[in-house]
């Protein structure tokens, strides 16, 4: 999932937002244009020409995205929207985090709206995002740390995240699984057997409330956490604390009675909301629910910890 507070991280570089270039349709109608050209005449074999290139540009270019989602639901490839090398945040010690394109969620909240569609993500093998993890090995070993995928929502392409962990322990590389929990039912018991910790987003504990803020269920996400309890995987859970929003007693009290009930949960971390995503939105013509909405003062951040800690959690 998108960070949406800032945890005292240091961030070791910018986040890369991973491109490609020009689209492969475009390549594919200009070396058809330049291969023919020379045959053409008259303007009227030009405008000819151009028709027959964009017809066989278009069908070769729905050609090229089947075989794309072909390569995405077999896990050889995933959409991404960029990655960043940071520390203190998205796991322990330094992490390579994987920020994944797509996600059904809708959070009033939400840091990066443009990682919501898959298709506005960059295609990238998985022997590229092997290559980069390759490189930081020895970061990884000195600080403890390791990859994470994290987006938008990874568990909508989880064969890429199956593939990757499973290739990550074969490296000896720690791995930690981002998600809301929402698609817990996409993860295959090989996914979770190479799955280190899951950082699991409860938006809110009160059904309605976890309506409000994402438009979707709740019930997934306890359905998905109950399964790594099962599994005795670490988890540590993740609360955003919007003033307004998520804030009421009764809610947080709903996620922290949710958080007790898994003994695998080693931390909560209690994020405060903050509007540095608010550019995002407005760049993209999304209208955005939280214009005005200031971050949670000392005191209810403290309010709130203590909520948590009353249930016995460590809570940060």
């Amino acid at each position: 999932m998108s960070a949406v507070v800032n945890l005292g991280a240091h961030r070791l570089g910018p986040v890369k937002r991973v491109t490609d270039g020009p689209s492969k349709a475009d390549a594919i109608r200009r070396a058809m244009r330049a291969a023919s050209v020379a045959r053409a005449s008259t303007a009227d074999d030009l405008h000819q020409l151009d028709l027959t290139c964009a017809a066989s540009s278009a069908a070769a270019a729905t050609d090229l995205h089947h075989q794309e989602l072909e390569a995405i639901r077999d896990g050889t490839v995933a959409s991404v929207h960029s990655w960043e090398l940071v520390t203190s945040v998205d796991g322990p010690g330094t992490r390579l985090t994987y920020f994944l394109s797509g996600c059904l969620l809708r959070c009033q909240y939400c840091h990066n709206p443009d990682t919501w569609k898959m298709r506005n993500g960059a295609l990238t093998s998985m022997n590229d995002v092997l290559a980069r993890i390759r490189r930081y090995r020895a970061v990884f070993a000195a600080t403890g740390g390791g990859v994470t995928l994290s987006g938008g929502e990874p568990l909508l392409q989880p064969a890429f995240v199956a593939r990757l962990f499973a290739e990550c322990h074969e490296l000896g590389v720690h791995t930690t699984l981002d998600t809301s929990g929402y698609l817990g039912a996409s993860a295959t018991d090989e996914l979770l057997e190479n799955a280190d910790l899951v950082l699991l987003d409860v938006k809110s504990g009160l059904p309605d409330t976890y309506r409000e803020v994402t438009g979707r269920e709740l019930a997934p996400t306890i359905a998905f956490g109950d399964r790594l309890r099962e599994r005795g995987i670490n988890v540590w859970v993740r609360f955003v604390l919007v003033p307004g929003l998520t804030d009421a007693v009764d809610n947080v009290d709903a996620v922290a009675e949710i958080a007790a009930r898994w003994p695998n949960v080693t931390r909560v971390e209690m994020l405060p909301f903050h509007q540095m995503g608010a550019d995002t939105w407005n760049r993209l013509a999304i209208p955005y629910p939280l214009h005005g909405v200031l971050p949670p003062d000392a005191a209810l951040q403290e309010r709130v910890r203590a909520q948590f800690r009353g249930h016995g959690l460590v809570t940060f």
